[in-house]
């Protein structure tokens, strides 16, 4: 072994100082290197240390085996279960909710911590037409309802109250039935007497106006003459006044009226009160009720757009409905609207008589004026409109309702609407219902043939 003393780096070697045979001392090149060697010795000396003492510190740390781990309880997983929502549900969701002037068919609504989408049914190119086109300066109410009667879906939705801006009328029961109380006179007639357009029917006086008199059994010999279709073309309420007291009587005439939805909870998601009629054995109050030439007999719009949409859908009553379908804020698809039809209101030859009643009051009846304004017109002229119009004052002279109950088909593409509408009308004569409705029937008939409105589709369900 060889020793060697080293000095400073710039220190000469100290005399005397042998090396064996064939050694060199290390030059100052090497030194540095030298160095290095020893401190990377130490450092890897010291972090085998480290090692070894983190290695003695967890010796006493075990962690548990797969056995024990498999012994130990675990939480199971929560399971979401998705309930579907039933109409009634609906009802509650949408509590508080006006959808009269909605121009955008999609709603959100918070309840709790949770965010619903609400898609209505509501056609939104149909709803920008009207609402901007209410007549709010003469009018004291208004109230449009469109439907497609095939499914009960509402379309439109559009009106105006004076008194209680965030009323609905649409949806209230308040106005008297008028002449639309018609409908039900002749599907009656029709149906128990198997009475046909043309059958003539006498009357004596004029023909708007109802007294005792003019409802005798037995008429004056000079007295007049009308078709049935003509009678209920123009309106005529001796004929409707003498059917009710001598040819149908109370029961018959209430049967009708239930069958047709009065006196009984019409089923939506909207808050709907019944729409109203009372009785009595009197001949005399049952030629008003049956003329509806009363103020007793109340109906809403909404009411007036599902009796048409029966006729027109041969019979059939299906429940109208608002919402087209739910989904929560996860996606998921609670609620999905269906058709809802109920008993058979009246025969299906019975509903073809009464489109044809209602056809000839737009032809040459009552309603004949507003839709000859528009004779020729590209859109009404292809469709088959029919329906019937009404008008009752207030019994102050301060307030005129109108009605326009009816629909239009177009038979190439097979698209049906019903539409009803009534106007309180105040001092001046301002929009009349019909005009309404033809608003209606243009916007949704206009669009190229071929080219329906079409639904959004709901969320998968997940």
């Amino acid at each position: 072994m060889y020793h060697l003393r080293c000095q400073p780096a710039s220190a000469a070697p100290i005399a005397g100082c042998r090396l064996p045979a064939g050694r060199r001392p290390p030059s100052r090149r090497r030194l540095p290197q030298a160095r290095r060697g020893w401190k990377a010795l130490v450092a890897a000396a010291c972090g085998l240390a480290l090692i070894s003492g983190i290695v003695v510190a967890m010796a006493g740390f075990r962690p548990a085996g797969r056995e024990e781990l498999r012994s130990q309880p675990v939480a199971p997983k929560p399971r979401t279960t998705l309930r579907p929502m039933a109409k009634q549900d609906v009802q509650g969701l949408v509590a508080g909710v006006n959808f009269l002037n909605q121009v955008d068919n999609r709603v959100e609504l918070r309840r709790g911590n949770t965010c619903f989408t609400l898609q209505t049914t509501l056609d939104a190119g149909l709803q920008q037409a009207l609402v901007p086109r209410l007549d709010r300066r003469n009018s004291r109410f208004i109230g449009i309802v469109a439907m497609e009667p095939t499914d009960g879906r509402v379309l439109a939705m559009a009106g105006y109250d004076k008194s209680n801006p965030d009323g609905n009328p649409c949806l209230d029961s308040r106005f008297p039935a008028a002449s639309i109380f018609k409908i039900i006179t002749a599907a009656a007639a029709v149906e128990t007497h198997d009475l046909s357009p043309g059958d003539m029917l006498r009357f004596a006086g004029d023909r708007y106006t109802l007294y005792k008199s003019q409802i005798n059994a037995r008429p004056p010999k000079n007295a007049n003459q009308l078709s049935l279709k003509d009678s209920f073309a123009q309106s005529v309420n001796p004929v409707f006044g003498r059917l009710g007291a001598n040819l149908l009587g109370r029961d018959v005439i209430e049967a009708y009226a239930e069958a047709f939805g009065f006196n009984r909870e019409i089923e939506f998601e909207l808050p709907l009160r019944p729409s109203r009629i009372e009785l009595s054995d009197g001949a005399f109050e049952l030629a008003e009720v049956a003329s509806g030439y009363n103020r007793t007999t109340r109906i809403s719009p909404l009411h007036g757009a599902a009796m048409a949409a029966a006729i027109l859908n041969q019979g059939r009553w299906v429940e109208p409905t608002i919402v087209d379908w739910v989904s929560n804020d996860a996606g998921q698809t609670i609620y999905q609207s269906q058709a809802v039809y109920r008993e058979q209101t009246i025969e299906r030859d019975t509903a073809k008589v009464l489109r044809q009643l209602m056809q000839a009051t737009v032809q040459s009846g009552t309603a004949h004026k507003e839709f000859q304004k528009h004779y020729g017109d590209k859109v009404l002229s292809r469709l088959e409109i029919g329906g019937k119009t009404g008008s009752m004052g207030d019994g102050t002279g301060e307030t005129r309702y109108d009605w326009f109950v009816g629909y239009a088909r177009e038979p190439q593409r097979r698209k049906q609407l019903v539409v009803a509408v009534v106007v309180a009308h105040e001092g001046f004569i301002g929009t009349r219902a019909a005009a309404y409705a033809v608003m209606a029937m243009r916007e949704y008939f206009q669009d190229p043939p071929g080219l329906l409105h079409t639904q959004v589709p709901p969320p998968q369900r997940s």
